[in-house]
């Protein structure tokens, strides 16, 4: 059964830092790409991070480069989301996404709330 758990998620102020781990299980984690996404209410799902399967490529939204970290340990099936500097934009729903580049398989965990307010 396969299966994208994320943790890491609350409240922080302005200026904080959190980091999130997605868990992952039930498929072969260093073949698949892995993404973290978030949503905030009443808005569209916005791409945040990605990190390649095979080199380890990373690459970020224009919002959070050079705030957001993302990072994977293959030997732990988990993926992070280091997030520093937060901003009350940050706010928002944030889940994994775990893609299969030839299979097209495509995973997504139930997500962890993240607020950042005073």
């Amino acid at each position: 059964q396969v299966q994208l758990v994320e943790s890491g998620g609350g409240l922080v102020q302005p200026g904080g830092s959190l980091r999130l781990s997605c868990v992952a299980s039930g498929f072969t984690f260093s073949n698949y790409v892995m993404r973290w996404y978030r949503q905030a209410p009443g808005k569209e799902r916005e791409f945040v991070a990605t990190i390649m399967s095979a080199d380890g490529l990373t690459s970020y939204a224009d919002s959070v480069k050079g705030r957001f970290t993302i990072s994977k340990d293959n030997a732990k099936n988990t993926v992070y989301l280091q997030m520093n500097s937060l901003k009350p934009d940050d706010t928002a729903v944030y889940r994994c996404n775990a893609v299969h580049l030839l299979s097209r398989n495509n995973y997504w965990g139930q997500g962890t709330q993240v607020t950042v307010s005073s």
